[in-house]
């Protein structure tokens, strides 16, 4: 496989984006500074927008301008390794390095992207707006957020818990590995083209795999976001959940979804792909693969196996997380076994 180093190509590009408008002006520090423990064997936990100003200074924060300039979080990739590249410390390229998606142009720099036409549900799709409506039009949405002073976009679907507030993401989606964790992070369930049906809800409490957190270890690139209630109420008390699944058999069909931004796409419709996940043939990482042509802005986004097209319902196993550089026809997702049940378990405690 193809590494992505050397990155040199990109230097000038993420220069470019680093010092682009989506910084916005300076914002208050939040009323109280972030917290972040130990939680049970294996988990990270982060406090993130606690007190009601904190959680009105985040809503404040996405203005429609913000939202429409984010980029997608697969570009974090890329930053970090330019920081690596700019210190020095470069580890030496592997046979085969898995990579965030490509980066993709600023927005709007050529033009309009190209958009897919809507269809039903298919089997064997590598990607196609979804158009059957159901549950998942509703569960799964954006996430907007901001690192190191950058705001991104990735994707979330809701999960069905106690405590009614529970979110599942890809860990580079709330924490950039071992580096810094997200701030600003809000979920807009059913998101479609920039109008925001059911509100948007901000994170009051963020989990990742220790394993993601210390080493950004891919096979572990998965984050449990517990967020606030909003006007409305829980956020399945306002948009349903879907159903969350632990060490099911490998190789389920699955139904993964996402907002992708790159072109075909734009990053404002509900697009999905499906097909039979297989094992990661390099033995890179413990996940497992499926064919998908989603693009950067995806991340995150929930793979449904045991789903029903005609009510949009299913099972999350997985969500998406990274491509190989030369493979952009494949997206993988973490394996959700035992790291990912506690994790869950001690996000609906929360």
């Amino acid at each position: 496989m193809t590494p992505i180093l050397p990155l040199v190509a990109a230097l000038s590009l993420l220069a470019g984006l680093l010092g682009a408008p989506s910084r916005g002006p300076a914002r208050p520090l939040p009323a109280s500074a972030p917290v972040t423990r130990p939680g049970p064997a294996g988990v990270i936990a982060h406090a993130a927008a606690r007190t009601r100003s904190e959680r009105r200074r985040v809503l404040g924060y996405w203005t429609h301008r913000r939202m429409a300039r984010a980029l997608p979080a697969d570009l974090l990739g890329q930053m970090s390794a330019l920081g690596a590249l700019a210190s020095g410390a470069v580890p030496p390229p592997a046979s085969a390095t898995p990579v965030r998606l490509p980066v993709p142009p600023w927005p709007g720099a050529a033009g309009p992207p190209a958009r897919r036409r809507a269809s039903g549900a298919r089997v064997g799709t590598t990607g196609a707006r979804w158009a059957a409506g159901g549950a998942v039009t509703r569960t799964v949405g954006r996430v907007f957020l901001t690192m190191r002073g950058v705001d991104f976009v990735c994707s979330a679907g809701a999960v069905r818990s106690h405590n009614m507030d529970v979110v599942v993401t890809a860990g580079h989606c709330a924490k950039d590995g071992a580096g810094a964790w997200a701030e600003n992070w809000t979920f807009v369930p059913g998101y479609d083209a920039g109008r925001r049906p059911y509100g948007a809800f901000t994170a009051r409490r963020v989990l990742v795999p220790e394993r993601w957190s210390r080493r950004g270890d891919d096979s572990h690139d998965l984050a449990m976001v517990v967020v606030n209630p909003s006007a409305r109420g829980h956020l399945t008390e306002v948009v349903g959940g879907q159903d969350i699944g632990f060490n099911r058999p490998r190789g389920l069909r699955a139904y993964g979804f996402g907002f992708p931004a790159d072109p075909p796409y734009d990053g404002e419709h509900l697009v999905y792909c499906a097909g039979a996940p297989h094992g990661d043939p390099h033995d890179q990482t413990s996940d497992q693969g499926m064919r998908c042509d989603l693009t950067a802005g995806s991340s995150g986004g929930p793979w449904l196996s045991a789903f029903d097209p005609a009510t949009g319902q299913g099972v999350i196993t997985s969500v998406s997380s990274f491509k190989y550089s030369d493979d952009p026809g494949t997206m993988y997702g973490p394996y959700f076994g035992d790291e990912a049940r506690r994790l869950f378990e001690t996000a609906e405690r929360a």
